[in-house]
C-alpha cells in the first residue's frame, strides 16, 4: 500500500494491492472488505445508531468536515479490468467485490485499489485527528474480512474495537509532511525525499491490524528489554524514565511468564487506548485526591492497557463472539499481578488508612475485591448478561465494566477450584496453539478439560453461557467441641461448587470445596477451634448474595448482625445491618427550608428490601414533616416482566400557608423490558391507592375535599434515544366521587439537519363526575395535583412567581387561560420546533368541555428555551386566547419555568447512557 497524507484536508490518498489467498475449501464468487472508516460517513450507519442508543449527541450534531468516509473507490483485477462492488444496505462500512471468475480453493487473486480516506475527528471515538495536529489512525484502510464457517464475517463498526480482519502481511509506503513523525508497531524506517515530505516504510507479518500515530512532535517514549520494544505516551510527568522502565519491564515479563511470548517486536501502549478503556474507579477520582502513589497509578494504567493490546494483537479469536476470553484473561492477569506485587493494597488506597473511614466497608475491601462489586451492581439490578453473549449485544456498563470483570472473576474462580496450576497451564497451551492456527472458545474449553480430571461442564454451561445467578446459604448448623455438622441449600439451583471456611477470630482454620453433587447435602468437618463458618469467604465464586453465607458458632443467635450506622454511602457489608444516615434539605413555599436527617439502608448495591425514613423540620411552620417508604423488590431472571416492586410510602408537608396534608401510597410496580437488553424500550404498569388527608385552608378552594382515596392504574410504554423519543401512557382513576381516564403520546425527533420537533397529544375524559368543585378536573395549564405527584414549590399559588412553575401534564398550555379547568373532557396538542440550538418556538391547541357548556377552543404560542429537556426550561408566551401577551402589562408574570433540583433525577440523565 502507498498512502499519502494531506494534513490540511485530513485525507489519505491510497493505492493498494491485495493478494488474496483462498485458504478455505470453498469456491468464492465475491470478497468482502472491511471499510470501517466509512461508518463515520452519515448519520444513519450502525455506528451512528449506536451513538444515538447511548445518548451521545456529538456525532449527530457534528459538522460535515468532522466526519470520516471512504470515497472514489476503484477496484481492478490483475488484468486491469474494473470489478463491480457494492456496500450492503445494512453494512455501509463493508465492501463486497463481485469477482469476474470464481476463486477456487488454494488459488489467489490480485486486486488493485485506489481510494481516498477522509479521517474523522477524534471527538467521537478518540481515534482520528485532534486540534493539536495529532492523528491516531484506526481501521483506516480497506482490508479483507475474516473468512470462517463458509462465509466472510460481516461485522459493522459500532465503536467496540472488534473488527474481524483476515490475518495478513503488510508492506506500506507512507508519505507525510516533513514536520510530522509517524509511530507504528510495525517494523519501520524513514527516508527524506524532495522537500517537504518524508517517506516511511512499514512492514509486518501475520497481523490483523496495526497501530499508526502521526504527530507534529512525538510524545512517545521507547523502552526496550530482551523481549520487546514498548512505545508509550501514557501520561505521568512525576515519574522519571528509570521508574517507568522498571514498571514496564516487570509487567512485560509478568505477561510473558503467565501467558506467553508476544509474537511481534514492538507494541504500542497509548494514552488514547487507555482513555477508551480506563480503569474504572481510578479515572473517576478528582485530580486533587491521590489515594495511590504516582508510580502505582502509572503501573495499573500501563498494566491494563498493555494487557488489552497484548491480547487483542496476538490472539486470533473472533473479537465479537469470543470477547469474554479477551476480557477474562486480561482481568485474571491483572488480579494475579496485584496478588504478586501489591497483595495488601486496598480498593481505596491510602484513604483506607484514615481513622475516620475505618468503619466503612468500602475502605476495608482489597483492591481485587472491587471487581465482584461491579458485577453485583448489575446482577442486583437484573441487568447482567451472559458472558458468552456477543460483544455488540451487551449494554454499555456490561461491555466496558461488569461483564469484563466477571469474566476475569470466573477464570480466577476456576483456577482456585481446579488448583495445581491447571488454569495457568491451559492459558499457555491455548496461547501457543493460537500462534499456529486460528482458535475459538471451543479450543479453550477442550484444553481446560484436558488438564483436569474434574467435571467442569458447569463452568461453560452455566458461568459462561447463561446468566444464572449463584446463591448458597446454610440451612442448619450443629456443633460440638470437636466437629461441625451443617447443610447447605442451593437457593437458585445453579450447580456450582462453593468453598466453605472455618475461621477463628478472623483467621482461617480450615477450607474445603463442596462439589456440585454434594450441595444441598449434610457435611461434617473437624471444628479446629472455629468460631464461625463462612461460605465463599474470599468471594472466589461470583455470588449474588453474600449476606446469607455465614453462621456464628458461639452465642445464642447464630447469625445475628449488629447494627452499624454509616454516614452518607457505603458498599454492602454482609456482616452488619447497615443504617446509612445523611443530612437532607427540602424546600417549598409553605414549609420553607426544611432540614432533616435521612435514615435508610440503600447501599451501592440494590437490595430486596429497603426502607427510607426522612424526618425533617419545617422552619416556616415550626413543626415536624417528612417522608417514609418501605419497598420489596422481586426480580424475575428469565422473563420480560423482570421486576416487581411492592411499596408503601407516606409524606407529611404543608400544601398551603395554614394547612398540611398526609399522603399514604401503597403501590405495586411491574417493569417490562425487551428480550434484547440494548433495546431502549421500557414498559411500566403501576397500580396504587392514594389516600390523602388534608387540613382545611382559608387560602384555597372552599369546596375542595379534605379527605379522599383514589385507585390509580397506569401503563407507560417508552423508547428513547438521541434522535427519537416515543412515549405512550394511559391512566385510569377511580374513586367514590369520580372516575376518569386519559391517554398521552409524546414524540420527539432530531432530524439530520439538527432541527428538532417535539409533539405531544393528550386526551382525557370523566367516566362519571359527582364532584362539586374543579379540584379533580382536568387542567389546561396548571394541574391541582390532587395525587401529590408533582414537585410544586408553591402548589396552591394562583398568582406570583410560584404560580409560574410549569409542569408538562394534562393540557400542557403555557398561557394561563380564562377557562382553566374541564369537568367533562379535554384534548390538546403541544408542539415545539427548534430554530437555533436550544431556542424553539412552541404552540398549543386544544378543546375543553365543561358541563352545560359548549366545548371551548384554546390556543397559545411563544418561545421555548430548552436548556435541558424536562429539567431546566423557560417559556415566553407571545400570542394566545388572551391576545398579544408579549405586549401586555406585567409580562414577567406570564413567563413559565421548569426547574428540577432532584439530584437523583439529574443523575439518571447521566446514567441512561450506561444502562
Amino acid at each position: 500500500m502507498t498512502a499519502e497524507l494531506n494534513t490540511e484536508n485530513k485525507t489519505l490518498n491510497i493505492q493498494q494491492q491485495i493478494t488474496f489467498f483462498n485458504q478455505s475449501n470453498d469456491t468464492l464468487t465475491s470478497i468482502v472488505l472491511n471499510d470501517w472508516n466509512n461508518a463515520f460517513s452519515t448519520k444513519n450507519t450502525p455506528l451512528a445508531k449506536r451513538f444515538s442508543d447511548e445518548f451521545y449527541r456529538g456525532f449527530h450534531l457534528a459538522k460535515e468536515e468532522e466526519r470520516g468516509s471512504t470515497k472514489n473507490v476503484i477496484i481492478l483485477d490483475a488484468n486491469k479490468l474494473v470489478l463491480s462492488w457494492e456496500r450492503p444496505d445494512r453494512n455501509p462500512d463493508l465492501i463486497e467485490i463481485k469477482l469476474s471468475q470464481n476463486l477456487l480453493p488454494n488459488q489467489k487473486i490480485v486486486l488493485q485499489l485506489t481510494y481516498l480516506t477522509k479521517i474523522p475527528s477524534d471527538k467521537f471515538t478518540k481515534y482520528g485527528y485532534n486540534n493539536n495536529g495529532i492523528i491516531h489512525l484506526k481501521n483506516w484502510f480497506l482490508t479483507p474480512a475474516r473468512y470462517e464457517n463458509h462465509d466472510f464475517i460481516r461485522y459493522s463498526n459500532t465503536n467496540l474495537d472488534d473488527i474481524a480482519n483476515a490475518y495478513s502481511s503488510f508492506e506500506i509506503d507512507l508519505k507525510t509532511p516533513k514536520n510530522f513523525e509517524a509511530i507504528s508497531d510495525l517494523k519501520s524506517s524513514k527516508s527524506s525525499v524532495n522537500d517537504p515530505f518524508i517517506n516511511y516504510k512499514l512492514s509486518g507479518n501475520n497481523r490483523a491490524d496495526f497501530n499508526l500515530i502521526i504527530e507534529p512532535k512525538t510524545h512517545f517514549e521507547s523502552y526496550t528489554n530482551s523481549a520487546i520494544e514498548v512505545l508509550t505516551d501514557l501520561r505521568n510527568n512525576k515519574l522519571d524514565n528509570i521508574q517507568k522502565a522498571i514498571v514496564i519491564d516487570r509487567i512485560v515479563n509478568f505477561a510473558n511468564d503467565l501467558i506467553g511470548k508476544y509474537p511481534h517486536e514492538k507494541i504500542i501502549v497509548s494514552q488514547t487506548d487507555y482513555e477508551r478503556n480506563p480503569f474504572y474507579g481510578l479515572n473517576q477520582l478528582p485530580s486533587f485526591i491521590s489515594p495511590f502513589s504516582d508510580e502505582f497509578l502509572f503501573e495499573i494504567k500501563f498494566l491494563k492497557t498493555y494487557l488489552n493490546e497484548y491480547l487483542k494483537t496476538s490472539l486470533q479469536l473472533d473479537p465479537r463472539k469470543d470477547n469474554w476470553i479477551y476480557d477474562g484473561l486480561q482481568v485474571y492477569a491483572m488480579m494475579k499481578y496485584m496478588d504478586e506485587n501489591h497483595p495488601n493494597t486496598k480498593m481505596m488506597g491510602s484513604v483506607s488508612n484514615l481513622r475516620l473511614l475505618k468503619s466503612y466497608n468500602i475502605a476495608n475491601i482489597g483492591f481485587n475485591d472491587q471487581y465482584s462489586y461491579f458485577y453485583m451492581l448489575m446482577a442486583r439490578k437484573n441487568l447482567d448478561q451472559a458472558l458468552g453473549d456477543p460483544k455488540n449485544t451487551l449494554i454499555k456498563f456490561n461491555e466496558q465494566i461488569a461483564s469484563k470483570y466477571r469474566s476475569g472473576l470466573s477464570i480466577r474462580f476456576l483456577d482456585d477450584y481446579l488448583q495445581n496450576d491447571a488454569v495457568p497451564a491451559s492459558i499457555k497451551q491455548f496461547y501457543n496453539q493460537n500462534q499456529i492456527k486460528q482458535v475459538s472458545r471451543t479450543d479453550f474449553e477442550t484444553i481446560l478439560k484436558s488438564n483436569t480430571e474434574k467435571d467442569i461442564n458447569w463452568f461453560f454451561n452455566t458461568i459462561i453461557n447463561s446468566r444464572a445467578i449463584i446463591d448458597y446459604k446454610f440451612s442448619s448448623v450443629k456443633k460440638t467441641k470437636d466437629s461441625i455438622t451443617f447443610s447447605v441449600i442451593n437457593k437458585t439451583e445453579t450447580p456450582i461448587p462453593i468453598p466453605v471456611y472455618g475461621t477463628k477470630k478472623g483467621a482461617v482454620v480450615f477450607k474445603q470445596w463442596l462439589d456440585i453433587e454434594e450441595c444441598d447435602s449434610t457435611f461434617t468437618f473437624p471444628r479446629n477451634g472455629a468460631d464461625k463458618i463462612i461460605l465463599n469467604l474470599k468471594n472466589e465464586v461470583p455470588e449474588y448474595n453474600l449476606r446469607n453465607n455465614w453462621k456464628k458458632l458461639d452465642g445464642f443467635f447464630p447469625n445475628n448482625r449488629p447494627v452499624k450506622f454509616v454516614f452518607l454511602k457505603d458498599l454492602e457489608d454482609p456482616y452488619y445491618n447497615q443504617v446509612l444516615y445523611v443530612p437532607s434539605i427540602y424546600y417549598n413555599l409553605y414549609d420553607g427550608i426544611t432540614p432533616g436527617i435521612r435514615l435508610h439502608n440503600k447501599t451501592i448495591l440494590d437490595k430486596p428490601f429497603t426502607f427510607d425514613i426522612n424526618p425533617s423540620y419545617s422552619t416556616k411552620s415550626n413543626n415536624l414533616s417528612g417522608l417514609v417508604s418501605f419497598a420489596v423488590n422481586q426480580n424475575y431472571r428469565n422473563s420480560t416482566l423482570y421486576n416487581v416492586k411492592y411499596s408503601v410510602s407516606g409524606s407529611y408537608f404543608h400544601y398551603a400557608q395554614d394547612a398540611s396534608y398526609l399522603r399514604i401510597n401503597p403501590m405495586v410496580q411491574l417493569r417490562i423490558r425487551e428480550p434484547n437488553f440494548r433495546d431502549n424500550r421500557k414498559q411500566l404498569i403501576l397500580l396504587r391507592q392514594v389516600i390523602v388527608n388534608k387540613e382545611k385552608s382559608a387560602f384555597t378552594m372552599d369546596n375542595a375535599p379534605s379527605n379522599y382515596s383514589i385507585f390509580d392504574a397506569r401503563y407507560v410504554n417508552t423508547k428513547t434515544e438521541v434522535t427519537n423519543h416515543f412515549n405512550f401512557s394511559s391512566d385510569i382513576q377511580i374513586s367514590g366521587k369520580f372516575g376518569k381516564v386519559n391517554g398521552e403520546i409524546e414524540y420527539r425527533k432530531l432530524f439530520e439537519n439538527n432541527r428538532q420537533i417535539n409533539l405531544r397529544f393528550y386526551a382525557g375524559s370523566f367516566l362519571y363526575n359527582k364532584t362539586e368543585s374543579d379540584f379533580f378536573s382536568f387542567a389546561s395549564d396548571r394541574p391541582t395535583d390532587y395525587l401529590f405527584d408533582y414537585n410544586y414549590f408553591g402548589r396552591s399559588e394562583s398568582t406570583g412567581f410560584y404560580s409560574q412553575q410549569f409542569i408538562m401534564a394534562e393540557g400542557g398550555f403555557k398561557s394561563k387561560m380564562d377557562t382553566p379547568y374541564a369537568n367533562r373532557w379535554i384534548t390538546s396538542l403541544n408542539a415545539s420546533v427548534s430554530i437555533w440550538n436550544w431556542i424553539e418556538i412552541y404552540g398549543d391547541v386544544g378543546f375543553i368541555k365543561n358541563k352545560n357548556q359548549n366545548a371551548k377552543f384554546l390556543y397559545d404560542s411563544g418561545i421555548r428555551l430548552n436548556l435541558v429537556t424536562d429539567y431546566f426550561e423557560l417559556y415566553f408566551p407571545v400570542y394566545s386566547n388572551n391576545g398579544w401577551e408579549i405586549a401586555q402589562n406585567n409580562y414577567n408574570e406570564k413567563v413559565r419555568f421548569i426547574v428540577t433540583f432532584s439530584p437523583k433525577t439529574l443523575i439518571n440523565l447521566f446514567n441512561r447512557k450506561w444502562f
